[in-house]
């Protein structure tokens, strides 16, 4: 791939970001940056001066015989239009390192200042040697051949900004810290002179650092002091294989060395099933087919290619049926002589998640609920605690979301969005006693509100009004083409706990919904309402019988006209069911919100539990448990083919500022946590999309706030 092509490329993938509210910038959310393909591929004729192609164990590398100006490029030629280093970065390296290097300080590759030089000398400064005297500098560039490009590089090279090298039989990974004093950290235990291929994964953080060896278990980096997030990078170069200058040349064989701004770049190779040469992405002049033969230099590639691997090809009739491997997109394709087919696809994974909004709210919310209006996009209705404030819908923006409309509600603990037809409604169930407008007071009967979409208006418009109490939540679904609504009764007055919960169907004639079936509930919290094949299911969450959370949570299944009882499961102050399907295979899961018993002492730390249909025993049985702190709401989404559940984590019995936890499909290890998101008193999370992104939105119960998370794909 020539660098016109290479370059290109990666500049579309460039997105640049204010740090700070002044002019600098960071360099953030790149596509993985190849530095060894952009300095080998200047000239897909030959290979670059200072450079010679070995082969070890049947595998590529190069091999640096000087620190040739062809091996060194400004920085800005790939972090284009930024002036900060990226503050979180992946360093993909494979490499061979002969025993003898463990001896000496060598350069896999370096980030150096440029310093302007108006005397005849020049002054060279590295950390740990201090001065150099410039008459030793000229007998030392005397005695190598093609000296005068590389003095009058190095007569432009400053000190190290940032710096990957081997010293004393550790990797040392240097950089420009505070004050200008650069910092080391040392990484204990990667004793790699063995002469052996090993690929390395270093992802730094500002508070946090991490290596990985061969795709084996991470060794956590203790910092000394975090790295800088305001690292400047104006006028620097890039140097391949050295810091610009003989000592410190890199003696071992390099075959892959990537900068993956803003990105953990281990979930994109690992596992692999070769560790050792996991690859993120090798430049074609390597990926060929091996030399035969014994190990030899060689300044030509084989001509016989079968299957190219990189970032990025272009499809000429010259490479009619040559098949290219993506390492990014872990696909296989087939050049039909004008464009790439796929042969193998992989789908987008989900890679990093980043706080994308800190949405601050007129009051504490119970639930966010999160839908589609055609014309306007995505809303979100937020059901907010206060009844001063009432709740609000929001309306959604690349920025996030903006406050759209104001609606009166009494103590609302939830909204349900739902359609029939063209016609889009929202029901928000009240806990609280709103004004009776007939008598001019407070009303002792709870009323929730459904509401109706103008657009005329472009405002969701009061539609009916149903008797509720302390509704918790309404679930809205179809059978036979006909509309019905479920509301969840929690309570009547303070302590009757065991009361009906209501099934209503609409009513085409009339207009208005109305009462199908009364349905005997225990503190419901939850309806969820599936289907599998021709069988409508509805399971409510019981919470408490009025003496323990101990209860029996209810599915039920749809028989001749009404909801008949399919079976029962105990749960633990059951606070929400989320249905979800993988393949053929259905799941039930539940958030088990505490165990009490009469006077006893509440636990809040207990197992909520997902089941799977069992189709030929016709019930739902245990499939996995998983650790949960006073949990009230799950949910599931995928994406590409992959699968993930989300918990809303909300009390541990001390505190509400808890982790909510993400959890990804793993087949049959089940769901295993990936990522920990900080959360105070959680009550709710939706996933959405929005032109292309993903996003995941919680609300918080004990503070007037939400936040919007985005999902990073690769």
């Amino acid at each position: 791939m020539s660098s016109l092509i290479f370059v290109p490329f990666l500049l579309l993938g460039l997105r640049v970001i204010d740090s700070t509210t002044d002019s600098w910038r960071h360099c953030a959310d790149f596509l993985p940056l190849d530095l060894l393909s952009f300095v080998l591929e200047r000239d897909t004729s030959r290979l670059v001066p200072g450079v010679h192609l070995k082969q070890a164990e049947g595998v590529r590398g190069v091999h640096f015989s000087s620190p040739h100006t062809s091996m060194s490029f400004p920085s800005s030629q790939l972090l284009a239009n930024c002036d900060l280093f990226p503050k979180e970065f992946s360093i993909v390296v494979t490499l061979k390192v002969s025993r003898s290097a463990a001896k000496r300080n060598e350069y896999i590759f370096s980030l150096m200042e440029s310093k302007k030089v108006e005397k005849r000398g020049v002054e060279e400064t590295e950390e740990e040697n201090g001065k150099r005297n410039i008459l030793e500098k000229n007998k030392e560039m005397e005695q190598h051949g093609e000296r005068e490009k590389e003095r009058r590089v190095r007569s432009n090279e400053g000190r190290i900004i940032l710096g990957l090298r081997f010293s004393r039989k550790r990797l040392h990974f240097l950089f420009r810290g505070d004050g200008g004093l650069v910092e080391r950290w040392g990484l204990r235990g990667t004793r790699l002179a063995d002469n052996q291929w090993h690929t390395l994964i270093l992802v730094v953080g500002s508070h946090h650092a991490r290596l990985t060896v061969d795709c084996s278990s991470p060794l956590e980096i203790v910092l000394s002091r975090p790295f800088p997030s305001d690292l400047n990078i104006q006028g620097s170069r890039f140097h391949i294989g050295s810091r610009g200058r003989w000592k410190g040349l890199y003696s071992g064989l390099l075959r892959q060395l990537v900068l993956v701004p803003g990105s953990d770049a281990t979930h994109h190779i690992c596992p692999s099933s070769e560790p050792q040469l996991a690859v993120l992405s090798v430049p074609p002049l390597l990926s060929d087919l091996p030399v035969t033969g014994r190990e030899d230099d060689s300044h030509v590639p084989s001509s016989e290619q079968r299957v190219s691997v990189g970032l990025e090809r272009s499809c000429s009739e010259l490479l009619e049926g040559q098949l290219w491997f993506n390492p990014l997109k872990k696909g296989l394709y087939l050049c039909d002589g004008t464009v790439w087919i796929a042969v193998l696809e992989d789908h987008k994974r989900l890679d990093y998640v980043l706080e994308h909004q800190v949405l601050t709210t007129s009051s504490e919310t119970h639930d966010v609920e999160v839908f589609q209006v055609p014309g306007m996009g995505v809303m979100a209705a937020m059901a907010h605690q206060s009844t001063a404030s009432g709740s609000a819908v929001y309306l959604w923006s690349q920025t996030g979301f903006q406050l759209y409309q104001n609606i009166s509600t009494y103590g609302a603990l939830a909204w349900r969005h739902f359609s029939m037809g063209e016609k889009i409604f929202l029901v928000v169930s009240n806990c609280g006693r709103g004004p009776d407008k007939h008598f001019n007071k407070e009303s002792e009967t709870d009323f929730s509100v459904i509401y109706k979409w103008s657009k005329k208006r472009k405002r969701f418009v009061r539609f009916q009004t149903l008797q509720t109490h302390c509704a918790r939540d309404w679930e809205a679904f179809t059978i036979n083409r006909q509309t019905y609504l479920a509301v969840a009764n929690h309570r009547q007055g303070n302590n009757n706990h065991t009361i009906d919960s209501v099934i209503y169907k609409w009513n085409r004639l009339t207009k208005a919904f109305e009462v199908q079936q009364m349905l005997p509930t225990s503190g419901a919290y939850d309806w969820e309402f599936f289907t599998v094949g021709p069988y409508h299911f509805l399971v409510v969450a019981n919470a408490f019988d009025g003496v323990t959370t101990s209860v029996d949570s209810v599915i039920y299944i749809w028989v001749n006209g009404s909801f008949q009882v399919f079976q029962t499961i105990k749960t633990f102050c059951a606070t929400d069911w989320e249905m979800f399907q993988i393949g053929s295979r259905v799941f039930l899961v539940v958030a088990n919100g505490h165990r009490l018993h009469a006077n006893g002492p509440s636990r809040y730390t207990i197992n909520s539990t997902i089941y799977e249909l069992d189709m030929n025993g016709q019930l739902f049985v245990r499939f996995q448990d998983i650790v949960t702190y006073s949990a009230v709401d799950w949910e599931f989404f995928s994406l590409g083919e992959e699968y993930f559940l989300v918990v809303a984590n909300s009390f541990n019995g001390e505190s509400y500022s808890l982790n909510s936890i993400l959890y990804r499909w793993q087949g049959y290890e089940g769901f295993v946590p990936v990522h920990w998101l900080p959360t105070i008193g959680c009550s709710d999370w939706e996933f959405f999309s929005s032109k292309g992104e993903s996003y995941l939105i919680y609300s918080s119960a004990k503070a007037p706030l939400s936040k919007v998370f985005k999902l990073k794909t690769y």
